[in-house]
């Protein structure tokens, strides 16, 4: 048993972190600059640990960005206020994302103008589904050697679907529940202390009336974890925060 609950919260922090700190906060909002090395190395990291469920960084930097501008309007890629349920809302953000990495869809000038980081040699492998396929197996295999008994069996397709049931908590309970600290003009909310446990995440409202600042916590019993890693990269040279 101990050996699945280590890899379960690994999998899903490690991935979480790359989420929010490469895809989120550097793909789509550039809050940070870094090195081309060590981009590579946070492009790699990502798809490592979001494997089966790998977001191609391109195609989430553009819909995100589109999600600040039409944030809970009908043009919003993921609001929840749209969909009877969550998995409707999945479906559809599927569908949207899924266009942009084929680029069948294109998007506007405006989503696409600022940086976004773009592998495209590793992006067509990582996407590959016999790729995908294969990181399935591996957690499977992991729960067929260390599983205690069926019911654990239960966690794989968190596993398998890693990164957007992690987008999709962040979507569907950000615009949903919590408190407001500022009034943006959506149904932007704080969850805490979820938005401690979500690695800051879910401190939507504060990130939607400052997308570029970083730090995703104002007030003083808020708490945004990726921040403080980040400052540490930022002391010893890995990242340069942008200044607010």
């Amino acid at each position: 048993m101990a050996v699945i609950l280590i890899f379960f919260f690994t999998h899903w922090f490690l991935s979480l972190f790359f989420h929010t700190f490469f895809l989120h906060r550097y793909g789509s909002h550039q809050m940070y600059t870094t090195s081309k090395t060590w981009e590579k190395i946070f492009y790699l990291g990502t798809w490592i640990t979001q494997g089966s469920s790998y977001l191609v960084p391109r195609a989430y930097g553009v819909m995100h960005r589109m999600h600040h501008v039409y944030s809970d309007t009908e043009k919003d890629p993921h609001s929840p206020h749209f969909f009877k349920d969550v998995w409707g809302m999945m479906m559809h953000t599927r569908n949207i994302y899924n266009s942009f990495v084929t680029r069948t869809n294109m998007p506007e000038e405006q989503f696409t103008k600022e940086y976004l980081p773009v592998w495209e040699k590793l992006d067509r492998f990582a996407d590959h589904w016999i790729v995908r396929l294969s990181f399935g197996i591996i957690y499977t295999l992991v729960y067929v050697f260390f599983a205690p008994s069926f019911w654990w069996f239960l966690l794989l397709p968190i596993h398998f679907l890693m990164g957007p049931i992690q987008g999709a908590i962040v979507n569907w309970c950000g615009h949903k529940y919590g408190y407001a600290n500022y009034e943006n003009g959506d149904h932007s909310k704080n969850s805490e202390p979820w938005g401690i446990f979500l690695l800051g995440e879910l401190f939507q409202n504060n990130h939607h009336k400052q997308g570029t600042n970083p730090n995703f916590a104002r007030k003083w019993f808020e708490m945004d974890p990726t921040y403080i890693v980040m400052k540490l990269m930022n002391a010893v040279g890995i990242i340069r925060l942008n200044k607010q």
